[in-house]
């Protein structure tokens, strides 16, 4: 209940094949969807105000205080852009 969907990780390796065994088909797995808390999304949200890019020192700093990885973070912004893109 404290967790928001959040934006996906989609790629943060996006999709994966699986190796079959013998006499079974191949299928695709999805990477699973990231779920953030709502104190990473509302921090998130905050820093997206303030600037809409961050550059990879930012995003290291970012992503080590609320413990996601760099891909997490720069996903996330890229994904929010999307998001502002579309309601413009």
């Amino acid at each position: 209940a404290d967790e928001s969907s959040g934006y996906e990780s989609e790629s943060a390796g996006g999709e994966r094949i699986v190796a079959a065994a013998p006499g079974e088909t191949r299928e695709r797995q999805r990477r699973a969807r990231t779920a953030f808390t709502s104190e990473q999304v509302c921090r998130l949200e905050k820093t997206f105000q303030r600037q809409k890019y961050l550059g990879a020192s930012e995003r290291r700093k970012l992503a080590a205080s609320l413990q996601l990885s760099e891909i997490q973070i720069k996903t996330w912004f890229q994904n929010r852009r999307m998001k502002l893109k579309r309601q413009i």
